[in-house]
């Protein structure tokens, strides 16, 4: 079996070294490293320079999230193909041992990772990962839930059924769909855990929320999520999470974080959801790339000494 790991990137200087470097700590060695950069401007490329990987580039009039992962697997050369967000590390140096093993089963097309948050993520996000995370292990679950952040497939199935690149979020979601409609299983294994680092305005969080609600009605046309729904869980995921932070003795220090992320959770959820707009690549790129960003054309200085034309005759 061989493995192949495909990572996308923009501007991930802050956290590409620390990901690599956990990747190069593994148990299982001889692994290839492919990064999907989409333009970065910063010192994302000459870190992973660093490393031994292969950079494939993907324009960012092209970058959906289907097509880019699609451009990494296609440069790949394992049987397995691992999918792990530039802004994760994994926790232990036999995480990728522990995500790749359940395709011993004949039966098993994907299998994901626990994640837990990272010191900047709201506390909010910490409650949303402990419940769609957790510290059990499912060999085979009865759903099709998934997460590209920390993730893993097999590559021939990939061929069979690349990634939707129309969808504007949870194409993880509509391929494992897809894989259990095929009958093959899906394994959760809670000990290939990895740091999921966010560091998100309270606008990033409405506008990741309201892509993957207009990528769930992309996904299932016939579902709705209605005002009385945003309120309902508003309210109901708020006060779950002040109880919690209630019994950690931090209520006072996170109630207003509580508060505003839960609700633009939620508000993005609905405004997506209620989305009339059309789904096109002007969409795709103003929810991946910050505001402006791809507008400034500001010169990296180069590393070169100029002509010294003092001594000219």
């Amino acid at each position: 079996m061989t493995i192949s790991i495909i990572i996308r990137a923009f501007n991930e200087a802050d956290h590409i070294g620390r990901l690599l470097y956990g990747i190069s700590q593994q148990t299982i060695s001889n692994t290839e490293v492919i990064i999907v950069d989409s333009g970065s401007t910063d010192d994302t490329l000459n870190i992973a320079k660093q490393y031994p990987v292969k950079i494939v580039h993907i324009d960012p009039e092209d970058f959906t999230f289907g097509r880019s992962l699609n451009r990494g697997i296609a440069a790949a050369s394992g049987d397995i193909v691992v999918i792990i967000s530039a802004h994760c590390f994994p926790v232990f140096p036999d995480w990728l041992h522990r995500l790749t093993k359940s395709f011993s089963e004949k039966e098993i097309g994907l299998v994901y990772g626990r994640q837990k948050g990272g010191e900047t993520n709201f506390y909010s996000e910490h409650q949303f990962f402990r419940k769609y995370f957790p510290e059990n292990s499912v060999n085979q679950q009865a759903h099709p839930y998934s997460h590209n952040a920390n993730a893993a497939i097999r590559r021939r199935l990939w061929e069979q059924h690349p990634y939707d690149e129309t969808l504007t979020g949870l194409e993880d979601l509509a391929w494992s769909s897809w894989l259990m409609e095929e009958g093959y299983g899906i394994a959760y294994v809670a000990e290939a855990e990895v740091v999921h680092s966010h560091k998100e305005t309270y606008q990033q969080v409405r506008n990741r929320y309201k892509r993957e609600a207009i990528a769930m009605k992309q996904i299932l046309p016939n579902s709705k999520f209605s005002f009385w729904h945003f309120i309902q869980m508003w309210l109901t995921r708020s006060l779950s999470d002040m109880n919690q932070a209630r019994r950690e003795s931090i209520f006072f220090r996170q109630v207003s974080s509580i508060v505003l992320f839960r609700f633009m959770q939620y508000w993005g959820t609905y405004r997506g959801f209620h989305y009339s707009g059309k789904i096109n690549q002007q969409l795709h790129t103003s929810f991946y790339y910050p505001p402006k960003i791809l507008d400034e054309k500001t010169a990296k200085p180069r590393p070169v000494t100029p002509i010294d034309y003092k001594n000219d005759n």
